[in-house]
């Protein structure tokens, strides 16, 4: 497994994969060195980082390979599908996975989400739109979710 570090706003970024795709980007509290050499398997998956960062990026498009039970794929695929700087609660996200009373099976896959970011597991809220459950820390999850979503000053003219 490949392994590579990038400085971004939140900290430093663990970016782990191979030729078959990215396996997990982790959000580190304490990292290693920011990587002076790129493996070229990583490249594309830390450019398309360092432009989402740059606000250049709404999406990615690097090829992902996670590992986890078809029921966690499940949900990090539903996580795919909400749109840039929009948010669901976990009960919603649940209805949309089509079982609303798997709100807690959700939320804990949800939480085992390894690729941080590229899923956006960050877009999942409480239903009284509160911040909760986020394992990079709620500091990070706000920060993402105001870079998703600026609060755009209005014209008073």
């Amino acid at each position: 497994m490949l392994q590579a570090y990038i400085n971004t706003p939140l900290g430093i970024a663990e970016i782990s994969g191979d030729e078959n795709g990215i396996s997990s980007i982790l959000a580190l509290d304490k990292g290693s060195p920011v990587s002076k050499a790129i493996p070229p398997e990583l490249q594309e998956a830390v450019h398309q980082l360092q432009d989402y960062f740059d606000g250049k990026r709404k999406d990615f498009t690097f090829k992902m390979n996670p590992s986890g039970t078809e029921f966690q794929k499940k949900v990090w695929k539903g996580l795919l599908e909400i749109p840039f700087g929009k948010t669901l609660s976990y009960q919603e996200f649940s209805i949309r996975l089509g079982d609303v009373k798997a709100i807690r099976a959700v939320a804990s896959a949800n939480g085992r989400n390894p690729l941080w970011i590229a899923v956006p597991c960050h877009r999942v809220i409480g239903s009284d739109g509160s911040l909760t459950g986020y394992a990079g820390g709620l500091w990070r999850k706000k920060w993402l979710l105001e870079h998703e979503n600026p609060v755009k000053q209005q014209s008073l003219f």
